[in-house]
């Protein structure tokens, strides 16, 4: 697979934010399909930067409750916590 259909978008939110701060670890929502091993040989193509470990979460879909009925469903995901080597960071993510 491309780097550019592994990784979808990056996780912007205060968690993630201070884990780059903090842990220097970069979150993504990535591929359903995709594996540890793809999702670290992707980051490293995509931003020249050294992957030190790769964790994953996966949400299932489910189904949206209001009032005892269901109304619909909520889309599942897939999020990579990339953590990268001592000294690297990726330049597109300062400032955020």
């Amino acid at each position: 697979m491309d780097y550019t259909k592994i990784l979808l978008r990056p996780v912007v939110t205060e968690k993630a934010t201070m884990l780059r701060e903090a842990a220097e670890q970069i979150a993504f929502f990535v591929d359903p399909k995709a594996n540890k091993i793809e999702i670290g040989k992707a980051v490293e193509e995509a931003f020249k930067v050294k992957v030190v470990k790769v964790n994953v979460v996966t949400v299932k879909p489910r189904a949206r409750v209001r009032a005892g009925r269901v109304k619909g469903r909520i889309a599942g995901y897939r999020k990579a916590y990339v953590t990268l080597a001592k000294g690297d960071k990726i330049e597109f993510f300062e400032g955020v």
